[in-house]
């Protein structure tokens, strides 16, 4: 049985990070993989009255204690950090749900521990971040207004500003410097989402550079039998675009998937009354 814990923080010591969990709300258990200061602004509280979410970091986003390595950072040692969240938090079966990059440690997890899993949710992620990103160049060289390329090159200039002043913000100040291509809206400013926020840079150029670069999602995929949702934006520039998944669709078991007509990177935030309802609705049709 889920223990119920409302509304509460805390750390899961693990190895050499310590990894900081938010829990807000109350009802079927939901661990967003990720950060634990930056998803929580980004889901709606509508949702967090008949889900209860735990907000977990990594060990990217983890209190780091000492020196880490490369080999911190393996993907296996993540997903039993999750493993070791979800025991120590004294939770049944969960919802694992991943946004971007981190939606392939939510499809990792679920292949490596089946029997913790009720529900996969992965939003806004590419069946690959390598070989797929090339479609992503192209639906932005042949889809984008100028309006939304320029933008773009300003961001640039800045992000080598923000570099200069504290380069070990790295992953942050590159997130910022997406914002053209995370966001259907342009004149929307994601600063404030990120305050507070730390990274370890290690963390995120093997992951998103190596591990994420040379994943196969399709490894297992048709095994998992537990019900996924799989929310994408149509101008999500980010990562792979939406139809990027057109060939993967047929390998799962029971895919619900929905598009986002006016959102990028965040539907969760940019069209969250929209992604509120088909959420709840996926879940009760798959109870």
């Amino acid at each position: 049985m889920n223990q119920t814990i409302s509304n509460s923080k805390g750390i899961i010591v693990s190895d050499k990070f310590e990894l900081g969990y938010c829990i807000e709300g109350e009802g079927v258990p939901v661990i967003v993989i990720g950060s634990s200061i930056y998803y929580p602004r980004t889901f709606s509280e509508k949702l967090k009255t008949k889900f209860q979410f735990i907000f977990l970091d990594h060990r990217g986003f983890g209190n780091l204690k000492g020196v880490d390595e490369k080999s911190d950072y393996e993907l296996y040692k993540i997903l039993d950090d999750i493993e070791l969240a979800r025991k120590s938090l004294g939770l049944d079966k969960i919802i694992i749900l991943g946004h971007s990059g981190h939606g392939y440690m939510a499809f990792e997890y679920a292949k490596k521990y089946p029997g913790s899993v009720s529900h996969l949710a992965i939003v806004s992620t590419g069946p690959s971040h390598g070989i797929h990103m090339n479609l992503a160049e192209e639906y932005w060289q042949n889809s984008v207004c100028p309006e939304r390329k320029e933008k773009f090159k300003r961001d640039q200039i800045l992000f080598e500003q923000r570099m200069k002043a504290s380069p070990e913000n790295f992953f942050i100040h590159f997130c910022l410097s997406q914002e053209a291509k995370a966001w259907y809206d342009l004149s929307f400013d994601s600063n404030s989402l990120w305050k507070g926020v730390r990274a370890n840079t290690k963390a995120f150029d093997y992951l998103f550079g190596e591990v994420f670069r040379d994943i196969d999602i399709s490894k297992g995929l048709s095994e998992l039998k537990m019900p996924v949702f799989l929310g994408l934006g149509k101008y999500d520039f980010q990562v792979a675009p939406f139809y990027s998944w057109n060939d993967y669709q047929k390998k799962f078991q029971n895919l619900t998937m929905r598009l986002f007509e006016k959102s990028a990177h965040n539907p969760q935030l940019e069209e969250a009354e929209l992604f509120d309802n088909e959420f709840i609705s996926w879940f009760e049709k798959n109870q």
